[in-house]
């Protein structure tokens, strides 16, 4: 395999399994600190209880998710060093007032809130886990800034062959920072709240402390159906801003080769033929990309060919359409985990109005595996948008194959992937022993004291 596709392999390798970590820490810091308010507020034992017992699954999630991190931003020296030349001035601003600032934020106050307990006043306390909470979405929004220059560059100006800021506020301003960040937020949310539920739901099949789980269920449908909302209403906001600014990467996820009719229609399902630019056996919704394109239900879409012809006069040669079928699908897979995601929460806020969630076997051993949903949900939307880019690294001013590290040859760049796959793989199982470590001792057992005391991974037993 060339250089390039190594790179791009190693890059979506390690990014899509830090990107597994980065939305279940800001859901479940959230989920926390609320369980935690509520303790404060309802002065009832077994919110305490329940703060601690979530609280332990998101210090080991932060954990390893600090360590992924670390590697995933050393690949930009070491493979992406064109790029990061290129792209340093501006993309560097951003990832380093993440670190600086956001990221010390979260480490000070976690430090704060694990050993405070009885000895921090109880709303210092609390404030302690809301910083936390406060601090991995203020990671998130700077993470987010960076990237949306990416896909869509502002506030710079080109100098010597480098992009340079030239306008912080227009950075922050980003059209596209405003309406993928809270997509991102939501999606995380929508993680913790179904890892909560999916764990609840396995002990309450077993009748293990059901009063703990039933409660802690209930919270998480909660926050789960309005982070499902929240997806959906963002989501059409991002459907807005595509057919504006990015408008080969909307035409690829709908499968569009010709432009549409006045109005058009939303396809659900087609057969992409790539290779004589078609698609085939569509099953279409009337008027439904028209609206999600403009707000109303009129208005075409460009096709791909269309826009082709568009991008080579203003770019030159070359092919400008992105991967279509992992694009279109990509999509499709993302939208229908959000709808599964509300369908969930519905139901199971409808057994837990009528008392019954402890009692339907059925919909607790569905909900089980919906932990998974919210994961698969954010990677393919990850996959969509950084796919749909393609072949652009920086969108309209530099190629993906233009960004690679010159000096790096196909051998270091495959030895370097099998290594951080490894490591990887390492940490998964070491992250899935202690998550069913804390499941097994139950909230009983006190696990954030266990593991989180002289050896807070248990190191000695991993090892």
């Amino acid at each position: 395999m060339s250089e390039v596709i190594l790179a791009r392999t190693q890059f979506a390798t390690t990014t899509l399994f830090h990107f597994i970590f980065v939305p279940l820490s800001i859901g479940l810091a959230f989920i926390v600190a609320v369980m935690q308010t509520l303790y404060m507020v309802k002065k009832k034992e077994i919110y305490k209880k329940m703060t601690k017992f979530w609280g332990t699954f998101f210090l080991i999630n932060f954990a390893v998710g600090v360590v992924t991190g670390i590697i995933q931003e050393f690949q930009f020296g070491m493979n992406w060093s064109t790029y990061s030349r290129f792209v340093g001035d501006v993309f560097g601003a951003p990832l380093a007032i993440e670190a600086l600032l956001a990221f010390f934020m979260e480490s000070t106050f976690i430090g704060l809130w694990i050993f405070g307990w009885d000895r921090l006043p109880k709303k210092l306390h609390l404030a302690c886990i809301w910083l936390v909470s406060i601090g991995t979405m203020l990671s998130a929004l700077w993470i987010m800034a960076a990237n949306s220059f990416m896909q869509n560059p502002v506030g710079y100006t080109i100098h010597n062959g480098r992009a340079e800021m030239n306008n912080f506020a227009a950075v922050l301003l980003n059209q596209k920072l405003q309406v993928a960040y809270p997509h991102i937020i939501f999606g995380s949310l929508a993680t913790g709240a179904f890892f909560i539920a999916g764990v609840s739901a396995w002990n309450l099949i077993r009748k293990k402390e059901v009063a703990f789980f039933k409660r802690s269920v209930a919270i998480a449908l909660i926050v789960g159906l309005l982070s499902g909302l929240g997806l959906a209403f963002s989501g059409h906001s991002q459907a807005r801003y595509l057919i504006n600014v990015q408008p080969m990467k909307m035409a690829a996820a709908e499968g569009i080769w010709q432009n549409t009719g006045d109005p058009a229609p939303w396809t659900l399902f087609s057969v992409i033929d790539t290779k004589n630019k078609k698609s085939e056996y569509r099953v279409q919704i009337p008027y439904l990309l028209s609206y999600l394109s403009y707000g109303k239900f009129s208005g075409s879409v460009k096709g791909m060919n269309e826009l082709q012809k568009e991008y080579t006069q203003k770019y030159g040669a070359g092919n400008y359409i992105p991967p279509v079928k992992t694009t279109f699908w990509s999509f499709r897979i993302m939208v229908a985990t959000g709808g599964i995601m509300i369908l969930m929460s519905l139901i199971g806020l409808y057994l837990v109005w009528k008392k019954k969630i402890e009692n339907s076997m059925r919909y607790l051993k569905w909900l089980f595996p919906c932990m998974f949903i919210p994961t698969i949900g954010n990677s393919f939307g990850w996959i969509m948008s950084e796919m749909g880019r393609q072949p652009w690294v920086v969108n309209g001013l530099m190629k993906t194959s233009a960004g690679v590290s010159p000096n790096v040859s196909a051998g270091e760049l495959l030895f370097s992937l099998v290594a951080f796959s490894i490591v990887y793989t390492l940490l998964a199982v070491a992250m899935a022993y202690l998550f069913i470590r804390v499941i097994k001792q139950g909230p009983q057992a006190k696990p954030m004291e266990d593991i989180t005391a002289s050896d807070p991974f248990n190191t000695r037993r991993v090892v």
